[in-house]
């Protein structure tokens, strides 16, 4: 099996560099440590390996079985002689090889158990490399998880930073919107403030001004109430007047009547000579009666008058009651819209918290 140059070529220098820091003394250097130094893989070490001990090794020459006939023909006796030192000679080179022979063979076999040492050690280095490779893959595996993971948790942290910035934003936005409606409210609120204050001046003003109405609607009802009063006792006396002028004019004529039935009487007892004075008396008592008619019925149409002056006074007094009625009602609006007012003046929650 050949090997490349520039391969045996580092094999070589690595085993010559292990032979020397041994001191040329002692074994070989091994094929594993070798090939980790020459940085080669195992059958290039092993093939460049034997090549280097071989070069190591003294090459032992091949001898002539058969005596050369030119030294036959010399002198038997110095061709035995040279024979037996030349046969003593190949002997020895056949021994000196055999012994390398076998040095070799011992060599090889070394290098045989090295390379199956080495074999098993790359074996099992490689069984560890495997489960080097596999914790590695696993490791790898792992870390391409967490690095998911952490991306994807950098991804929702990026989120929630944008977020958070928005947020900030919007905060900031709604501050100064907060702070802007803040100034609003303290414009307002000084306004409100102000026009409070002008409103309790009209409401002091109006008051006054209600007061004095209420005053003047109350002065009116009592003049109203007093005139409806003086009415029905105007009414009342009316009323009274006529019935003694009635209960008079009765009492006159039933006197008139008694007087004439009493000269009626007297005229029956002397009606032949007094009967021009019965006539007489009888047209008076007729002018009499007709007096009293009159005077009668001129009581009756005052009594009528009396009547309809009493019910005017009744409807003037209900008239004045109804007005009263209708300014207390205004006076009861006036009272509620006063406290609205007042009530709507009180500062509210809002504005008090805002100062």
């Amino acid at each position: 099996m050949e090997i490349a140059q520039e391969a045996r070529d580092r094999i070589f220098a690595a085993a010559n560099s292990l032979y020397e820091q041994a001191g040329r003394a002692g074994n070989f250097p091994t094929v594993d440590a070798v090939r980790k130094l020459a940085k080669v893989n195992m059958n290039d070490a092993s093939v460049g390996m034997k090549e280097w001990r071989r070069t190591q090794t003294t090459q032992a020459a091949p001898v002539a079985v058969q005596v050369p006939e030119a030294v036959q023909q010399a002198s038997a006796v110095a061709v035995a002689t040279l024979w037996h030192e030349a046969q003593e000679l190949a002997n020895e080179s056949l021994r000196a090889a055999q012994a390398g022979w076998d040095a070799e063979r011992i060599e090889a076999e070394t290098l045989t158990k090295q390379i199956g040492d080495a074999y098993e050690a790359l074996v099992v280095s490689f069984d560890a490399a495997q489960l080097d490779a596999a914790n590695a893959r696993s490791s790898l595996e792992q870390s391409e998880a967490d690095a998911h993971d952490l991306q994807a948790s950098l991804e929702t942290a990026t989120v929630a930073l944008t977020a958070a910035e928005a947020a900030t934003v919007t905060a900031e936005a709604r501050t100064v919107e907060i702070k802007f409606r803040a100034d609003e409210l303290r414009a307002e609120l000084d306004h409100a403030h102000q026009e409070a204050s002008q409103v309790r001046d009209e409401l002091a003003a109006l008051r006054q001004a209600h007061q004095a109405e209420i005053e003047a609607l109350r002065a009116a009802t009592a003049a109203q109430q007093g005139r409806a009063d003086e009415a029905t006792a105007k009414a009342e006396a009316a009323t009274a007047a006529i019935r003694a002028e009635l209960a008079a004019a009765t009492a006159k004529a039933e006197d008139a009547a008694r007087t004439a039935a009493g000269a009626m009487d007297a005229l029956r007892t002397d009606l032949a000579t007094v009967r021009a004075k019965s006539e007489a008396a009888q047209e008076a008592l007729q002018q009499e009666r007709s007096q009293a008619a009159a005077e009668l019925q001129r009581l009756v149409q005052q009594l009528d008058q009396s009547k309809a002056e009493r019910d005017q006074a009744n409807l003037a007094a209900n008239q004045a009651r109804e007005e009263a009625a209708t300014l207390r009602g205004r006076m009861d609006a006036i009272t509620d819209q006063n406290s609205q007012l007042m009530q709507t003046l009180k500062p509210s929650p809002i504005k008090d918290a805002s100062k």
